[in-house]
């Protein structure tokens, strides 16, 4: 009987380490890979069904074997601190003196999948600097892994351009970047425009925004709504200006608009498209786009009651 309630208790700690809210290390786990964090959403353990997945990169900076110092900043410590997400977070870390590599971090979203309830059609890849490289690395290589990314103050390989473009990407550069010059971004922003294959690349170069002002992004929720509208099994053809951010945004006193480039051409009788993102109402869509609750109903086939949700195409007069 003893031995009856012990193992009881054993098997309920071990389920609520994993179930919890707070991020875990995780040491050795994992062959040729990284030591990670992951954080699970707050109610993995009352549902069965499956999450999105965020990785995050961090930047040179943060490498070493202290796993303490990947909370330092991005995605972790926002999801940690300020922000519940409903997704697993995964935030790796890099040895020192190593770059990320695309094939050890494939090992570790291959274990993420076998071991956790992943939606496999929504890995987001987010990273800056060093991680930005590794962001456009990973998703360069295995393009097919991932539903969107976000690349902050890094660069890419140009081999890598025309596999770039089968994904959704936001790349974001400060013009005033004395760590990584922003001439690294354009570089491969040119090359994937070059590709021609009507990729979807959104890209932000800010006037006057150095280095590490980029890491207030990751406090911003643009970046999750633009993640969040994205899937493998849903690509977004018809993109919205909606989500931008501006130097402003990030300490600059100079206003920087957000484009997107290689944007697929539109069909002369397509509808334009409104995405969802989070604080949005009916209400609010038709003040911005110029028209009325009554009208979007209409032509969407919705309620004035209807329930909107983050990443919803959302078809305008």
């Amino acid at each position: 009987m003893k031995l009856l309630k012990f193992f009881s208790i054993f098997l309920f700690l071990l389920i609520s380490s994993k179930v919890s809210s707070q991020p875990t290390a995780h040491r050795n786990e994992v062959d040729d890979s990284y030591n990670y964090w992951i954080q699970l959403p707050k109610d993995y353990g009352d549902t069965t069904k499956t999450f999105p997945t965020i990785l995050f990169l961090h930047g040179k900076s943060l490498s070493g074997n202290n796993l303490e110092s990947v909370k330092r900043y991005g995605i972790l410590k926002e999801s940690t601190k300020k922000r519940e997400l409903e997704a697993i977070v995964i935030a790796p870390q890099c040895p020192k003196g190593q770059s990320w590599n695309a094939d050890k971090i494939l090992k570790l979203i291959t274990y993420i999948e076998t071991n956790y309830r992943t939606d496999t059609n929504r890995l987001y890849v987010a990273g800056m600097s060093m991680g930005g490289y590794g962001t456009l690395r990973f998703v360069g290589k295995y393009p097919k892994k991932v539903a969107a990314a976000v690349a902050l103050c890094g660069g890419g390989n140009l081999a890598d351009a025309c596999r770039l473009s089968e994904v959704p990407l936001w790349i974001i550069h400060g013009n005033n970047d004395r760590a990584v010059p922003v001439k690294e971004s354009i570089k491969i922003v040119d090359a994937i425009n070059d590709c021609n294959d009507g990729g979807l690349l959104k890209s932000d170069f800010l006037d006057g925004v150095g280095h590490s002002a980029l890491a207030r992004f990751f406090s911003m929720d643009e970046l999750y709504d633009w993640l969040f509208m994205h899937s493998k099994t849903n690509r977004i053809k018809t993109l919205s200006d909606s989500l931008t951010v501006s130097a402003e945004d990030f300490g600059s006193k100079t206003r920087s608009k957000s484009t997107y480039t290689n944007k697929p051409q539109e069909k002369s009788n397509s509808s334009k498209v409104y995405i969802i993102k989070s604080g949005d109402n009916l209400g609010k869509v038709a003040q911005k786009n110029g028209t009325s609750i009554d009208q979007l109903c209409k032509i969407n086939g919705i309620k004035r009651t209807s329930i909107l949700q983050i990443g919803q195409k959302i078809k305008l007069p």
